[in-house]
């Protein structure tokens, strides 16, 4: 990239961007803003000025406890207040938060562990089973800090050396002359969830997350007066950041601590407890969070709401079932973790409300929709030449800016994900003359069947239409005279499993697709495999299934 030089600035250009700017002007500004954490026990209340005194005294503590800038800190827990803290006070300090990632396997964590060359692991009491599993192959791991209310004595662990993370904080100094940080130095650490070859390690700077609070604050319209609530994990992809744009903004957060997929009211019912305007999650969460909604004879009343959905096209029927039922709006947007994760949002233009239906509105928000300020996207053919905006080309999507990652930290295959600047993202899409993006697949997904193309995205979304199907995925599988065929797996609603079958499937189909674009069949299944993030494992099925069609 050639960068120009113009006329120097009078601007205090030395004056960095960082995350302890962020927590220092919400506890000035809204010190009395809640704080709301979901315990097992119950409601945990407390403001920014009291978050704030606790950060302070926490990164007192990890200089007491050998931690020093540049050092990795890793963290196992749930969404709680400490874990909250915990991304201000460590790289306040200069050193980097390694988020450990409980859903991938123990041996990918301890790759991570030990990749990153952590010195000290965070670990919530529930988490003491998986950090005493990993700890005899962690090479440079120093102490344990166990985060709890009970005294230490109280704990039984074969962890060695351990801390007590409250007693830690009574015995430091509420004060932190807080240094100035490097902006392009790492806060934080995310390793991919990748299906094949091991996590590749994304370090984001300080100035990416200061800069990617801005831009989600801006396009969910935050400020001062929503509460958020932080659904998506904390220990993967920063949560997709946004609870750092609530405390840009001074917003009410609420943390609901552990959840299940499988028993999803506790939090809707917090939600509606806690007034929440503010959310992101993937449609996994969303699609049982909005049946059990079906399930409450008063609905609740998100009118005004704004809940961002990731990691996979959310189903159109989930949209207009929020809506509908609670006024809230599902907004569509795309990223990764190597993007922080915020590239594309998508915004029904006021103009377009009057020029189009509402059914091609509706249509409208499936897509990945308009790159965020700041962010350049393009889609290439395989040979790396860029492809005409036309809604039609579909190649791979790449991404450039200042808050995606321009490298993999200490990993050999950065040269082969990167091409002229911008980061190859895997995914394959379209960009329609208006700006939109449309994803028709993962690369490695897109289904070829008789040397034609099947957006198996396509297929997957619209069979998630049918008002009886919960969750549906389409992969391609080996077929002796075309190649590949698509072979769709369904799961269908708990009040009507048994009672649907392959033709209804895909009689409800055919209407949007040609003939030679349906599956070959569809397989009934009770859950799909999914990854840590929410995505449809597809990898799984292909391989149980590659010879589905062949006998």
């Amino acid at each position: 990239m050639n960068i120009i030089k113009g006329c120097p600035s009078t601007s205090m250009n030395d004056y960095q961007l960082n995350t302890t700017t962020i927590i220092r002007h919400a506890a000035r500004n809204f010190p009395e803003r809640e704080i709301v954490y979901r315990t097992s026990q119950g409601i945990f209340r407390y403001n920014y000025a009291e978050a704030y005194e606790r950060i302070q005294r926490m990164a007192n503590a990890l200089g007491k406890i050998g931690v020093s800038a540049g050092d990795r800190v890793g963290v196992l827990d749930w969404n709680s207040h400490r874990f909250y803290e915990l991304y201000f006070s460590i790289p306040g300090t200069g050193a980097v938060l390694l988020q450990m990632n409980l859903r991938i396997t123990p041996e990918d964590l301890i790759y991570v562990t030990n990749h990153s060359e952590a010195k000290i692991v965070f670990v919530d009491e529930s988490l003491l089973p998986v950090a005493e599993a990993i700890a005899p192959s962690l090479k440079t791991v120093q102490g344990y800090v166990i985060m709890t209310d009970k005294n230490l004595a109280e704990i039984d662990t074969k962890l060695n050396p351990v801390y007590s993370y409250e007693d830690l904080l009574k015995e430091a100094d509420p004060n932190y002359d807080w240094p100035m940080i490097d902006e392009t130095a790492a806060y934080s650490a995310c390793y991919t969830t990748g299906t094949t070859g091991k996590p590749k390690g994304v370090y984001y700077s300080h100035r990416c997350i200061y800069l990617h609070a801005i831009e989600a604050i801006c396009y969910l319209s935050m400020s001062w007066k929503d509460s958020y609530m932080q659904i998506v994990p904390m220990f993967h992809a920063q949560g997709w950041g946004f609870f750092f744009s609530a405390t840009f903004i001074g917003a009410k957060i609420i943390l609901p601590g552990r959840f299940m997929v499988e028993n999803l009211g506790p939090l809707v019912d917090l939600m509606i407890k806690e007034k929440v305007t503010v959310g992101c999650g993937a449609p996994a969460i969303f699609m049982p969070m909005l049946n059990y909604i079906r399930t409450l004879e008063e609905k609740p009343d998100f009118s005004g709401a704004r809940f961002a959905s990731g990691a996979t096209e959310p189903p159109l029927a989930m949209i207009r079932g929020w809506k509908e039922l609670t006024g809230a709006d599902i907004i569509h947007a795309y990223g990764s973790t190597e993007t922080t994760p915020l590239a594309t949002f998508n915004l029904v233009k006021p103009d377009w409300k009057d020029k189009l239906s509402e059914e091609e509105i509706w249509d409208l928000k499936r897509k990945q929709g308009l790159p965020v300020t700041g962010l350049d996207i393009k889609i290439v053919d395989p040979e790396g030449n860029e492809l005409p905006r036309d809604g039609k080309s579909s190649g791979e999507i790449l991404i450039r800016g200042p808050w995606i990652t321009g490298s993999y930290y200490n990993d050999p295959r950065t040269q082969e994900c990167f091409l002229d600047g911008y980061w190859k993202s895997g995914d394959a899409g379209t960009i329609d003359p208006n700006g939109f993006l449309k994803i028709t697949d993962r690369v490695k997904d897109l289904i070829k069947s008789g040397g034609e193309w099947i957006s198996s995205v396509d297929l997957e979304n619209t069979i998630m239409g049918h008002p009886k199907v919960l969750e549906a995925t389409v992969t391609g599988v080996y077929h002796p005279k075309w190649e590949e065929r698509p072979l769709a797996f369904v799961v269908l609603r708990n009040e009507f499993k048994g009672q649907v079958t392959k033709d209804e499937i895909i009689d409800f189909i055919s209407l949007k697709f040609a003939k030679w674009q349906l599956p070959d069949d569809v397989v009934f299944i009770d859950e799909i495999p999914k990854t840590s993030v929410g995505k449809f494992k597809k990898s799984v099925l292909r391989e149980q299934y590659k010879d589905y069609l062949t006998k």
